[in-house]
This record gives structure tokens, C-alpha cells and sequence, in this order.
């Protein structure tokens, strides 16, 4: 009986030695996060990141006793995982302040500190070897990528990769992921937010300057890389208007189908997204590929009257058939649809899905995210066609914005013996911002309620 008992007291004493070591950990964390959002609130940012390479790179002489000795419980504890975690958390905490203040140098400093020359320098110091290979496995690890993210927005347009004009979307699978730390979350939410508003603004600007300056006036800047042509791509989509705009048509979707069942929601969804489309060819592809996929998409449910929960997941499940099916990699759909090479068609669609389900939003700019990163690798003039479509998304939902209105204003009356079909360059577009008031959707004033989305 004493033989039989006495791995079980083993058991007991070498969980409760994880369980210290596991509180010793977080009280060594807590230490290094609150000393770091004192300083980083009291101190000037030099002297902030000082005392970040003091405690990380050199692993000395730092002004505080009890956060050194943090690092050390840290290092010291052989979790590389939690010292990963940890650091990320710190840098954080730093980027997350100074972008509340609007310093945001030292955040582009924070990111050139992890080149250090001294990472490559010898010491006898197991303690300082371990931490240099746990930062170095840090710095070309998934964690320092997204870190960098936030220095991009610094990158001159041309400079960087192409891919670095999308960071707004790179940045949502760190704010959506529950895993990573609140700071990174909101910081990633908040650069995201900011890079959106101000790809706004200046279309807003490219679009009132293009259309107003003379001869001898340089040409604006272009925020996108369609070039002249993004001003008539904007007006063809505003024109959609009365009866067939994409808002009206969500509108009257959601109205006829708050009461059916399941099964007759996703017949009518299908009919919704094809309707009013240009391409008929297109049409067809996508109809025939969609009905497939939505007849076995949650069969348990057809006999249940359609809920908030149930369009969540259905437009999210559309959403994936369209772009990233696989979750690592583009669908066969979306790579068979923008082949036939026109994006604005597929985009169309995905604006329809997020104009019934608002919060699905989130969720197809995370799929977005994912063909940013497949693509990235490749030279810009390899993967061309995906820009276009990144572009041409881009805009669209600019200009769908919930805080700016977009207007078409006949330049000319059209002569009686003209066709009567959209010519973009007869019209000028106008810009202007919503009050918070105008933001919340109301539908616009039309006699088209008994308009019934079928084929």
C-alpha cells in the first residue's frame, strides 16, 4: 500500500510546483505589464524605449530592480511560449499608448530595436543566451510579422510591398482572434479603423480635386492603383439608384423573408444575389455553383423559421464559398469567377451579402485578409488580376460606407436622339460626410415595396 501511494504523492508535489511556477510566471508578468504602462503614460518615448532594450535586448542596468527580475523569473522558468506571449503583451502595451497620444515615430522605433547588433554577439550567460534565441525565434515568427503591421503605415506608397496598401484588412485577424492579448486587439481595431478613414478621405480629395483643377495643376494623388479609370468605376456605381439600388434591394429582401423557413431563405438568398446582375454568364456560374453548396448547407435546420443566428452563418458560409473556402487558400470559386475578368460583378455580391447582414462584415474582411497573405509572395504583375479585384473592393466599399455619401450630378442634358444608357463622363461626382444622426439606414423613398426578388 505505501508503494501504491507513493506516485500519487509525487503527482501531488509536482503539480503543486507547476502550480507555483504558474503563479510565479503571472506574477512576474504583472510586474513587467504595469511598470511598462507607468512609464510608457510619465515618460518620454526615448526614454521608454531605453528602458524596453534594458530589459529585453541588454538585460541590464534597468532603472527598475523588481521589473528585471521579472524578465529573469521569466526566462528562467523555460516557457518559451509564455515569454512570447509576454513580450508581445509589452510591445503592446507601448504601441497602444503612443497611438492614443499620436506618437507614433517611437512605434516605427519600437519595430527597428529587434535589429540590434547585439543579438549576434557571444556571451557565457545561459540567461542571456536563452533570451536572445527566444527573441530571435519572436522576430521571424507569425507574432513579429503582425507587429510590423503597425510601422507600415508609414510606408511611402511605392516603397513597400503591394500588399501593404491592404493593411487596414491584414489587421482584423488580430483583432477578431480571442487568443491575443486585449492591447494587440486594440491596437489592431484601432490602426484598421484609421487606415479605412483615411483611404476615405482621400479618395474623397482625389475625387473633388480630379474633377476641379485646370490644366496647369498637377494632378491629384491617386489613393488606389486603377488610375483614371477609378472615377468612372465610382460612378457606375452610384448610378445604381431608385428601385435597383443595392441598399433598396436589401431593404425589400429582409422585409419578404422574415418569416420563412430556412429552406425557402436560401432559395429566396440565391435569387436576391442574382438579381439585377449585368452578366449573364456570370450569373449562370455563380447560380449553379451557390445553389449546390446551399442545398446541404444545414439541412438540420430547413423546417425553422429563419433567425438572426441562422443569416449570420448562412452569409458567412456564402461569403467563404466566394473567396476562401479552405480558410488558407482562394476557393476554385472565387478563382473561376474573377477569371472571367470582371471583379466589380463578384464584388457586387459580397456587398449585397454584408448589406443584409451587417455582421458579417468582420468576417469577409478576415477572407480578405487570407488572399492578401496567399498572394503576397507573388510580384504584383503576376497576381494582377487579384490587385484589380482588391482595388475594385476597396472602393466599393468606400463608398458604401455608413459616414459618406456619394452623388452623381448631370453635367448636360443627353440629346433627344441619344441612346438612353449610362455615359459616366456626362456626370460629376460629389463627396460629403453624414452627421452621426444620417448614419443609421433608412430606406430610401421608392414605390418599389412590392418588388419581388425572383428570377
Amino acid at each position: 500500500m505505501i508503494r501504491d501511494s507513493l506516485p500519487d504523492a509525487y503527482r501531488d508535489e509536482s503539480s503543486y510546483r507547476f502550480s507555483r511556477s504558474g503563479r510565479n510566471i503571472q506574477h512576474a508578468q504583472d510586474i513587467l505589464y504595469n511598470f511598462l504602462l507607468e512609464i510608457v503614460k510619465k515618460w518620454p518615448p526615448e526614454e521608454v524605449l531605453l528602458e524596453f532594450k534594458r530589459l529585453f535586448i541588454y538585460h541590464v542596468d534597468s532603472v527598475n530592480s523588481e521589473a528585471m527580475q521579472a524578465v529573469y523569473d521569466i526566462v528562467f522558468s523555460n516557457n518559451e511560449e509564455e515569454f512570447r506571449n509576454t513580450l508581445k503583451r509589452c510591445c503592446y502595451i507601448l504601441v497602444n499608448n503612443w497611438d492614443a497620444s499620436r506618437h507614433y515615430k517611437p512605434i516605427q522605433e519600437l519595430i527597428q530595436i529587434f535589429a540590434d547588433p547585439c543579438f549576434n554577439r557571444h556571451t557565457a550567460s545561459p540567461t542571456l543566451k536563452r533570451l536572445r534565441l527566444w527573441i530571435a525565434n519572436f522576430i521571424s515568427g507569425k507574432d513579429f510579422e503582425e507587429l510590423k503591421l503597425f510601422a507600415s503605415r508609414y510606408e511611402e506608397l511605392g516603397r513597400g510591398p503591394w500588399s501593404s496598401r491592404y493593411t487596414s484588412y491584414l489587421l482584423v485577424p488580430q483583432y477578431i482572434d480571442l487568443r491575443n492579448p486585449i492591447e494587440q486587439r486594440e491596437a489592431a481595431r484601432a490602426l484598421s479603423k484609421q487606415l479605412k478613414d483615411r483611404f476615405k478621405f482621400d479618395l474623397a480629395m482625389y475625387i473633388a480635386r480630379s474633377q476641379t483643377r485646370s490644366a496647369s495643376e498637377r494632378p491629384p494623388k491617386n489613393p488606389t492603383a486603377l488610375g483614371d479609370e477609378v472615377l468612372r468605376l465610382i460612378k457606375t456605381i452610384v448610378a445604381k439608384r431608385g428601385p435597383f439600388s443595392y441598399v433598396n434591394l436589401a431593404n425589400i429582401f429582409t422585409n419578404q423573408t422574415q418569416n420563412l423557413s430556412y429552406e425557402d431563405f436560401k432559395h429566396s438568398l440565391l435569387n436576391y444575389l442574382m438579381f439585377s446582375m449585368d452578366s449573364q454568364t456570370f450569373a449562370e456560374m455563380l447560380r449553379a455553383n451557390l445553389k449546390e453548396k446551399l442545398e446541404i448547407l444545414y439541412t438540420s435546420h430547413h423546417e425553422e423559421t429563419i433567425s438572426n443566428a441562422l443569416i449570420l452563418r448562412t452569409c458567412n458560409r456564402v461569403i467563404d464559398y466566394l473567396t476562401t473556402e479552405g480558410q488558407e487558400e482562394p476557393s476554385p470559386l472565387f478563382a473561376m469567377l474573377l477569371s472571367q475578368g470582371n471583379p466589380i460583378t463578384l464584388v457586387t455580391v459580397l456587398l449585397k451579402i454584408i448589406l443584409i447582414c451587417k455582421h458579417s462584415r468582420t468576417h469577409l474582411e478576415s477572407r480578405i485578409a487570407i488572399l492578401i497573405k496567399y498572394y503576397q509572395d507573388y510580384p504584383e504583375d503576376e497576381c494582377a488580376w487579384v490587385v484589380n479585384f482588391l482595388e475594385v473592393f476597396n472602393v466599393t466599399f468606400a463608398i458604401h460606407a455608413e459616414n459618406v455619401q456619394y452623388n452623381l450630378v448631370k453635367m448636360a442634358p443627353e440629346p433627344p436622339q441619344r441612346p438612353q444608357f449610362f455615359d459616366p463622363d456626362t456626370y460629376r461626382i460629389f463627396s460629403q460626410l453624414k452627421n452621426e444622426a444620417e448614419v443609421e439606414f433608412t430606406p430610401e423613398p421608392t414605390s418599389s415595396e412590392n418588388l419581388t426578388l425572383e428570377e
